[in-house]
């Protein structure tokens, strides 16, 4: 049984020569903001994370930019939906189509570990790969950042560690596991902190896996501000200058990424991204940043838009609307 919410590492704990390990051998979206934030506080992204006296920051990158405008990259969430080969056939298909990263959900025994299937996909494309996200109770924190830091070297730098706090219903998953119950929000946070803490110190002085964290609340956002290359917003139903002023306060404490995931296109919704029962005709009508329109030219419009107004550069589609979006990915990428 998986033992969760490590607050130190094993002193056996360290960086590994994983190459000569190798060769050994061994080798929903609608209702008022009180009901909003409900489902927010189910995510642990609220304000209950508490700092211990024995935290310590960490080191963030050295070669984080100035504030400027961001060129433009995307990314695809592409589940395991159909057979291996045929998921294959998509994955070539969404690289040769200009995307920069290929990204996988973390949903037990409902999909491949999200390892192998990234490390299928770096071997296949030159696409950037990254877990979307991984739920910290799943697994203890030194697990999560052996895994990152082992595809961050066998990519050659071209993993991302997406992380976060667990989706609504994680209570009802650890316990149909057999697994301790999840911790409260704050323990969870912490156990993000305890993940990069593990990762960085794996990665040594010569390798920065990038992180990237979902956030709403002060407390998430504050520890995203320390940690964190690339924030995503938890977003729903919020409207346009809601999420404009919470991008705002944001950026005048950290200048990092930010992404945008847009679960719905149209009336369309992807899977594993938002509820399959979500109102899409309500996020339309509060102007949600969690759709764009279908149309490719004004999808570029909209996107554009958000760039100038909010400061979003990286969007995330749903793979079943790759080849769709993929005028929009020949206009604006790198742009």
């Amino acid at each position: 049984m998986l033992m969760l919410g490590f607050t130190h590492l094993p002193q056996r704990f360290r960086p590994i020569d994983l190459g000569r390990f190798l060769r050994s051998g061994l080798a929903d979206t609608q209702g008022p903001a009180e009901a909003r934030m409900d489902r927010v506080r189910d995510l642990g992204c609220t304000d209950e994370f508490r700092v211990g006296a024995s935290s310590k920051p960490l080191e963030r990158s050295k070669d984080r930019s100035p504030e400027m405008t961001r060129p433009f990259r995307f990314g695809v969430v592409a589940p395991l939906r159909t057979d291996v080969p045929t998921w294959r056939d998509r994955v070539r298909r969404i690289a040769d189509n200009g995307y920069s990263t290929l990204l996988v959900p973390d949903f037990p025994q409902m999909q491949p570990a999200p390892g192998p299937m990234l490390a299928t996909v770096a071997a296949l494309t030159d696409m950037r790969v990254g877990s979307w996200v991984y739920a910290s109770p799943l697994r203890p924190a030194w697990l999560t950042a052996w895994e990152a830091h082992s595809l961050s070297l066998l990519t050659e730098g071209r993993f991302e560690m997406g992380i976060g706090t667990g989706r609504p219903g994680i209570e009802d998953e650890l316990r149909d596991k057999g697994m301790p119950a999840v911790p409260p929000p704050g323990e969870r946070l912490e156990q993000i902190r305890e993940t990069v803490r593990a990762l960085r110190e794996l990665d040594g002085p010569d390798r920065h896996t990038p992180v990237a964290m979902a956030v709403l609340g002060p407390k998430a956002q504050a520890l995203a501000a320390e940690v964190a290359d690339t924030v995503t917003f938890v977003l729903g139903d919020q409207p346009r200058g809601e999420v404009e002023r919470l991008a705002r306060e944001f950026r005048a404490t950290a200048d990092v990424e930010l992404a945008l995931a847009v679960p719905v296109i149209g009336d369309t919704v992807a899977p594993h991204m938002a509820r399959p029962d979500t109102d899409t005709a309500a996020l339309h009508a509060a102007d949600a940043m969690t759709v764009l329109p279908e149309d490719p030219a004004a999808a570029i419009e909209e996107i554009l838009r958000r760039r100038e107004e909010i400061g979003f550069s990286y969007f995330v589609f749903g793979a079943d609307f790759a080849e769709r979006f993929a005028p929009v990915v020949a206009e604006l990428a790198g742009r």
